[in-house]
């Protein structure tokens, strides 16, 4: 243990400037053992301050750390569990009572000990020792070891007093002249003992001579004791006169600190009624204005202005303490909320009539606009508007169930009046739709019959009433027949669409401007409404946080504007940026059906005006979009573009369907297909209005789907023809696929555009070498079974030996084939081919030139076979090449 003690005054105590005077290990009761130190110990500079230690072994080494330190004047109790019987329990009442148990009852015992003396030397507080044996607290100085624990050294340290100068001088000489005492102690203090009584003796000899002076000393003092006897009683008869003084003295102060605390809570009231006269006291400019001001005119306006955000700043003043349970403070309180409640009444009264106002002047406005498409300005209505807007933030932040009164009025008034303008407007873009294009020219529409039409075209407006001087028209619209389409087209026709060919450009073109027109007054008409409501309304249009978006607004349900309310405050459950595009959805509700009506109708028009709509939406969506991908304008458009893309869809959809139902006469010849005219026509025009499209992606992918469809309806026709030739009709219609995908340019279709031309290729060798099969049958007939027999093994010069195919046979078919019936057979051939191919094409010389070189190399080829098979027999073909150059190009000629 004293090694351990030593350890801990050296590691933990001396740094912080302790002395260790007692130790005791310990370790919790009731819990796992783990053993720590409670050290005793004090500071060595003053005021001295005892502490009671705990100090822990560390995990991570074999040195110690301190945990926790108490002051010993915290100590309340030291509780020994047992005071006869020996326990190593003991607890000590600090903030909380910890419970011990020492390795050792005499650990325990002389730490406990300790602690008594320690309280019993520096703080002289009473600790409560209770169960302690007496013979602990009764023992003073303990002995051996444990004095040093006790402070015994202290005590020495304090009693102990240094010698002065002189004294060490006066025992310096006694000691010179007693050498002898250095080697004789006993005889040195017998010396010292018997100078001393010298002294004594020397001492009382003067004590007695000097008895007469201490008479006279005694007798003065008794003098003196009368004279102060005196002194008193003259002091108690001063004080007894001054004690009425005194009283006078204590109510005259009592007096004086009453007058001061009177000032000072005078001064104090005086700051109070200030503060309230200051802060709570209205104008009565002010408050004329507000109750009588002129809400017409822009000085009144700024007047009631200024007078709501002086009452409001009345109103939101912080009082202080106790200012509320004041009458007066109660009574101008009362009386600002009624000016508040009589001027939001009168605000919202005078705002619903300009509302009302405004729009009839509005409405007053819109004749002329009726033939125009145009949509009326609503700028000078929101520029009166605006002039009260400061005056809506007033009231927004007083009065929330008017602001919201206001809001919703505002919100159903102007609903209607944008539907009657927007609905007006769509009814002129209708007109100039359906309407003549030119003189004498209508728009060409589905071959349907006309009471379908018109069935179809009213069930369009039958939410916006019929159409004012549009129905009749369309009516009467007819199915255009071209004089120039070929017969095959009309099966398409009688399917239920329409042909790029049977419009005119101009109407295409007219329809593009008109719906371009709709959208560009429809955007400055939404935005400009939206920068008034966030304006006027006061709500912010960017929010701090993102959140999500819904393609469809909820509708309002009564006004609430999505607001609850929790003891008179609005609490906001969705953004501000959310209620203006929900006010924006009720008030044009209108706009989504009223455009969706109108593609349909340009739809039912032609349906490759979803080619122009969709360009034209999409690009409308990308620029509101990159203003503010969340706003009402947005996500309504790009609502509708959905729509648009649908319809697109079902256009592809509906060409390709088309390719598939397609049906050929069995009496004509074939030519190019009608779908696969019908896809240049497509083509053609999608490139003009896709040109620097943003949704050229759309375009690519119908034009794969298309160009793939086109494909299998050409090897299906091709099939199924029974006047064309397979070849004939697969190598005519991918041609024209070739020169249209070569002409367009158009990058997605390069891999079909090698593909067709691969197809055309091949089958126009196919034809060619099927055809010329038939002028030269029999010679065909015979090399092919002279290449059989070398097939079979038979070597090239004894082919002449075989009885069918010896020199005479040879000679007697090549006599049946002389240049007159040569020219005969190209010349019936190439009747043929021309029955065959179609004029649109023009292929029928590039085909002739194929023949013509197939038949000479076929000519060639029977040459070699006459040279390696018939060896010097002198035989050859009865025409020659520059023969069947000289046929083909007079046939050529001749036709």
């Amino acid at each position: 243990m004293t090694a351990i003690k030593h350890a801990l005054q050296r590691d933990i105590f001396t740094p912080n400037d302790e002395r260790l005077l007692s130790i005791v290990n310990v370790c919790k009761a009731g819990k796992k053992k783990r053993n720590c130190f409670l050290c005793a110990t004090v500071t060595t500079e003053r005021p001295v301050q005892v502490n009671v230690v705990k100090v822990k072994k560390s995990d991570k080494g074999d040195f110690y750390k301190r945990q926790t330190a108490w002051a010993l004047r915290d100590l309340a109790i030291v509780d020994a569990k047992d005071a006869v019987k020996e326990s190593p329990e003991f607890d000590l009442h600090f903030d909380k009572v910890y419970k011990w148990v020492a390795s050792s009852t005499v650990e325990k015992n002389t730490f406990i000990s300790c602690i008594w003396k320690l309280n019993q030397r520096y703080l002289r507080k009473k600790i409560d020792f209770i169960n302690v044996s007496s013979q602990l607290l009764e023992e003073s100085v303990p002995s051996g070891e444990n004095q040093s624990v006790a402070g015994g050294d202290e005590e020495a340290v304090d009693e102990y007093q240094e010698l002065n100068a002189r004294e060490e001088q006066d025992i310096e000489i006694m000691m010179e002249g007693c050498e002898y005492a250095i080697s004789n102690a006993e005889a040195f203090a017998e010396k010292l003992s018997r100078e001393l009584q010298v002294l004594d003796g020397a001492n009382i000899q003067s004590i007695m001579a000097s008895e007469k002076q201490v008479n006279i000393l005694m007798k003065l003092l008794d003098e003196a004791l009368k004279e102060v006897d005196q002194i008193e009683l003259k002091l108690s008869s001063y004080e007894e006169m001054l004690q009425s003084v005194k009283e006078q003295m204590d109510q005259i102060s009592e007096s004086n600190h009453l007058i001061h605390l009177s000032n000072t809570n005078n001064v104090k009231l005086l700051s109070e009624i200030e503060f309230l006269v200051n802060h709570m006291d209205l104008a009565k400019g002010h408050i004329k204005a507000l109750q009588e001001g002129d809400l017409t005119s822009s000085r009144g306006i700024e007047a009631c202005t200024n007078a709501a955000d002086a009452l409001l700043q009345c109103m939101n003043v912080a009082l202080r303490p106790g200012h509320d349970m004041l009458h007066a403070v109660k009574q101008q309180q009362q009386r600002f909320s009624d000016l508040r409640e009589q001027f939001a009444r009168r605000l919202a009264s005078h705002l619903n009539s300009v509302f009302v106002q405004q729009g009839h002047d509005q409405s007053s406005t819109l004749a002329q606009h009726s033939a125009e498409l145009t949509l009326p300005n609503h700028h000078p209505f929101h520029r009166d508007l605006l002039r009260y807007a400061k005056l809506m933030e007033w009231l927004k932040n007083t009065d929330y169930g008017k602001y919201e009164g206001l809001t919703k009025n505002y919100m159903d008034y102007l609903s209607r009046l944008y539907e009657r303008e927007i609905k007006d407007f769509f009814e002129v873009a209708k007109i100039k739709m359906t309407g003549t294009t030119r003189e004498g020219k209508k728009f060409a529409t589905l071959p349907r019959k006309e009471s379908a039409v018109k069935q179809e075209t009213e069930s369009l407006h039958g939410s916006s009433g019929k159409l004012t001087g549009s129905t009749s028209s369309l009516n009467k619209l007819t199915v255009q027949s071209s004089g120039n389409r070929r017969s095959q087209s009309s099966s398409l026709l009688d399917m239920g669409n329409m042909s790029a060919s049977d419009l005119d450009v101009a109407d295409r073109t007219k329809f593009d401007k008109i719906f371009e027109q709709v959208l560009s007054e429809l955007e400055p008409l939404c935005l400009a409404e939206q920068d008034f409501i966030s304006k006027f309304f006061k709500l912010q249009q960017h929010q701090s946080i993102s959140g999500t978006t819904t393609n469809e607004a909820e509708e309002m349900d009564g006004g609430t504007l999505s607001r609850s309310y929790t003891s008179g405050v609005p609490q906001t459950i969705s953004s501000e940026k959310d209620m203006i595009r929900q006010m924006m959805t009720k008030i044009f509700r209108c706009i989504e059906p009223e455009l969706n009506n109108l593609i349909a109708l340009g739809d039912k028009i032609d349906s490759f005006n979803s080619l122009y709509m969709l360009v034209k939406m999409s690009h409308h969506v990308w620029t509101a979009q990159n203003v503010d991908p969340a706003s009402f304008l947005s996500t309504t458009l790009g609502n509708v573009l959905v729509t648009v893309k649908r319809n697109f869809d079902k256009c592809i959809s509906n060409q390709m369907k088309q390719m598939d139902e397609v049906k050929i006469s069995k009496k004509s010849k074939v030519g190019i297909l009608p779908f696969v005219a019908e896809f240049e026509e497509f083509a053609a025009l999608a490139e003009s209005i896709f040109k620097n499209a943003e949704r050229r992606g759309d375009l690519d992918k119908a034009y794969i789907k298309l160009i793939r469809a086109v494909f299998v309806s050409v090897e299906k026709v091709a099939n199924e023809s029974q006047k064309t030739p397979r070849d004939v009709v697969m190598m005519e219609n991918f041609h024209h696929i070739f020169a249209t995908l070569s002409r367009l340019k158009i990058s997605c279709l390069e891999a079909e555009k090698k593909e067709a031309k691969q197809k055309y290729t091949e089958h126009l060798q196919s034809y060619v070498i099927y055809s010329l099969g038939q002028p030269l049958e029999k010679l065909n007939h015979f090399f092919e079974g002279v290449e059989a027999r070398v097939a079979q093994g038979i070597r090239e010069e004894e082919v002449s030996y075989q009885l069918a195919f010896n020199k005479q046979e040879l000679r007697k078919v090549i006599k049946e084939y002389p240049g007159k019936e040569v020219k005969k057979g190209l010349d019936n051939l190439y009747k043929k081919v021309d029955k065959h191919l179609c004029e649109e094409e023009n292929l029928l010389q590039v085909v002739w030139h194929s023949m013509q070189d197939e038949f000479i190399r076929q000519y060639k080829h029977f040459e070699g076979l006459i040279a390696r098979c018939y060896p010097g027999s002198g035989i050859t073909m009865e025409f020659t090449i520059q023969d069947i150059l000289d046929y083909c190009s007079s046939i050529a000629q001749s036709h």
